[in-house]
């Protein structure tokens, strides 16, 4: 079977369907390559998903028109109105919606929830194929790109899309380079209920020696963790039962949440931390979006927010393009790697620098980085510029 297209999208995790939708609705007729194993996302269940976003203002902006934030099941959905930042001494920053003057900061959205959002979105998009398989080559042209599945079958587009994550094998087939650092730590997370309310304030603690803890709001009085651990804490962390890493916890809940206990005690999950930095985003007749492009440490929140805006900038590309040109045009490649480089170089200095600045344990730097954060809660339009960038809009 030979399946050709105008964009090909190879991952279908939510950036990857995310970037379907938004290419259909383009106009352009898209094929979207699922693991032959992998069907759509589970049904929805009563267990909280441990995996969370916490979308900013592009997102949703981007979600809405596809008609998928108005799939998503708004019970399970929680607005971000306040954040609170603290150091490992003094140090503290506060932002809140009413300061920012927007409706809310955020959202915190479960994996699940909006999986099964963009699962229903593409059963209503008729210019996306969905074509089950796993690919095993790919051949850029002069007038196009085929990619060769295990099974025989070929996928025939003018772009292909590369959606499939930090380990990209698209990336990897077409010899992009990057760059590897892990950070020795892993991100731990796990649901909790807290006995007092949370007030829909994401709270967040900056540590030398504990690493960096959130505690994100969940509807109800829920919270989601999200632990970035030193290595050798995290294996110790995953020893101990749910109930034990609670009461760890409390030295920094216990003031403003109460106690925590644990929601799903089987639900808790880890993955390594590393930051990876492609040496491009685009080859010729491809585009990297994405994890494929870009992975940061968790501790801004905004990886999937980053994905967001490759896809916006790229649908932006490639619907923008000079009639005569087709979606995978070297100019239109070049257009959308321009309009993405800023944002993700200093998405990529912040997160970087914040993550290593905090695992240095001297004390004069201990007092820089502290007076740091109590200097920039002082500065308003230093903060307005942050709670901008944070939100993905001007302010």
């Amino acid at each position: 079977m030979q399946v050709r297209s105008e964009i090909c999208i190879i991952g279908d995790g939510v950036i990857g369907k995310t970037a379907a939708l938004a290419f259909a609705q383009a106009g352009l007729k898209v094929t979207l390559l699922r693991p032959a194993a992998a069907g759509p996302s589970a049904s929805a269940a009563d267990a909280w998903d441990v995996r969370v976003y916490a979308l900013n203002h592009a997102a949703h902006a981007l979600l809405s028109p596809l008609k998928v934030w108005d799939a998503l099941d708004v019970s399970r959905v929680a607005p971000v109105d306040a954040m609170s930042v603290n150091g490992d001494a003094a140090g503290a920053l506060a932002f809140d919606a009413y300061g920012a003057r927007v409706g809310t900061l955020a959202w915190i959205v479960e994996d699940a929830n909006l999986n099964r959002a963009l699962d229903a979105a593409l059963k209503f998009a008729s210019n996306v194929r969905i074509v089950a398989g796993r690919a095993s080559a790919l051949q850029s042209k002069q007038d196009g790109v085929v990619v060769q599945l295990e099974n025989g079958d070929v996928l025939d587009a003018d772009l292909l899309v590369g959606a499939d994550g930090g380990q990209s094998w698209v990336r990897s087939h077409c010899d992009i380079g990057f760059d590897y650092r892990a950070y020795g730590q892993r991100a731990i997370v796990a649901n909790f209920s807290c006995e007092k309310p949370h007030r829909h304030v994401a709270h967040q603690w900056f540590t030398a020696d504990e690493g960096i803890i959130a505690l994100l709001p969940l509807p109800g009085e829920r919270v989601s963790l999200v632990w970035s651990a030193p290595d050798a804490l995290a294996t110790e962390l995953l020893q101990q039962t749910p109930a034990s890493l609670a009461a760890r916890l409390a030295a920094y809940a216990l003031p403003e949440l109460g106690n925590l206990t644990p929601l799903q005690p089987e639900a808790m999950k880890s993955f390594p931390l590393a930051l990876v930095r492609p040496h491009a985003i685009t080859a010729p007749r491809v585009a990297l979006i994405g994890d494929a492009a870009h992975v940061i440490h968790p501790l801004a929140g905004h990886g999937m927010n980053l994905g967001f805006a490759d896809i916006a900038a790229l649908v932006e590309a490639v619907a923008g393009r000079d009639a005569y040109r087709d979606c995978g045009d070297a100019r239109v490649l070049s257009r959308y790697a321009r309009s993405r480089k800023e944002e993700i170089l200093l998405m990529q200095l912040a997160t970087d620098g914040l993550a290593r600045l905090f695992t240095v344990d001297l004390e004069p730097l201990r007092m820089v980085r502290n007076l740091g954060l109590n200097l920039v809660n002082r500065l308003p339009v230093l903060k307005r510029r942050l709670i901008g960038h944070a939100l993905g809009k001007k302010l």
